[in-house]
């Protein structure tokens, strides 16, 4: 194996280590990402860098853990925001506390998981991926049916941790696939591929540098990619705190609307008073729709 090195990263608590356990749990491609009861692995690729991290929760200490590649030195500033990113490690859960305060449904949720954050990913293009290819489907179908794809066009990667040898397909690398067998509608796969294309040529730009509403708009304007998808990217390639999808099936039918669920547009206007931190109001939906 390389040599690794590893650093520091602090935050503030509470911070709830399973939350993320769990979410990257349900969403680990293998060969690309395995997780230990304390840590999770993955492989990156920054630029003209690739290599793997490791970050493991410590127990007692209000830090995790980096461990990376020596390949990593090369892009550690960028690296080690990113991971921040994922993990959320800059927010302020009292200060967002204070904010849903006079909410009772969130007030509620929050004593119950004053910990929970906005699990993010490590790549923007990765996540947008994530999210076309999950259109319509449980996360178990496209977790499947990425794996698929990064079975058919990843790169290797060597000199990893054990379970972690693939890098996730470049752009141009799904754009250029025949994607035949893969198990989504053709449309899907047109949606797909056009969308990996104009980001491997440069058309469309994943960043939230003008604003999530900017990108939002921008990717709303691709065919086959509606609200839903777009706000999700928002949310969980950039962690934009306002971020929203106000249709998800999740968030309508958390248990604290009552047996009915609510409307989108009941959500939409309920959510007003959430801004700027809707996002995280969408977290605790999640966790409560999901049993927790």
């Amino acid at each position: 194996m390389t040599t690794t090195e590893s650093i520091f990263l602090p935050y503030r608590a509470p911070w709830d280590w399973q939350q993320f356990h769990a979410h990257f749990r349900l969403r680990a491609i293998g060969g690309q990402e395995c997780l230990g009861e304390r840590d999770y692995c993955r492989s990156f690729r920054l630029g003209e860098t690739i290599g793997w991290f490791r970050v493991t929760a410590l127990p007692d200490t209000q830090a995790l853990k980096l461990v990376h590649s020596a390949s990593a030195r090369a892009c550690l500033p960028e690296l080690t925001q990113r991971v921040r990113r994922m993990f959320d490690l800059d927010a302020d859960p009292a200060l967002i506390a204070a904010h849903f305060a006079g909410d009772p449904h969130l007030a509620a949720m929050l004593a119950r998981h004053p910990g929970l954050r906005l699990p993010t990913a490590f790549d923007a293009f990765e996540q947008a991926v994530r999210a076309i290819v999950g259109q319509q489907v449980t996360v178990k179908a496209a977790v499947t049916i990425t794996g698929r794809l990064l079975a058919r066009l990843s790169d290797p990667l060597a000199g990893a941790p054990a379970g972690i040898d693939r890098l996730f397909p470049t752009p141009a690398a799904i754009a250029e696939a025949t994607l035949d067998g893969i198990g989504m509608p053709g449309k899907r796969v047109q949606t797909l591929q056009h969308f990996a294309a104009q980001v491997a040529s440069g058309a469309l730009r994943l960043d939230i540098s003008q604003g999530a509403d900017e990108l939002i708009q921008r990717l709303c304007a691709l065919p086959g990619i509606g609200p839903w998808t777009a706000e999700y990217i928002a949310l969980r390639a950039f962690g934009d705190a306002d971020a929203f999808p106000a249709s998800d099936l999740g968030l309508l039918k958390a248990p604290i609307w009552g047996p009915t669920g609510i409307s989108a547009r009941q959500l939409q206007l309920h959510a007003e008073a959430w801004r700027p931190w809707r996002a995280y109001a969408a977290a605790h939906l999640w966790h409560n729709y999901s049993g927790g």
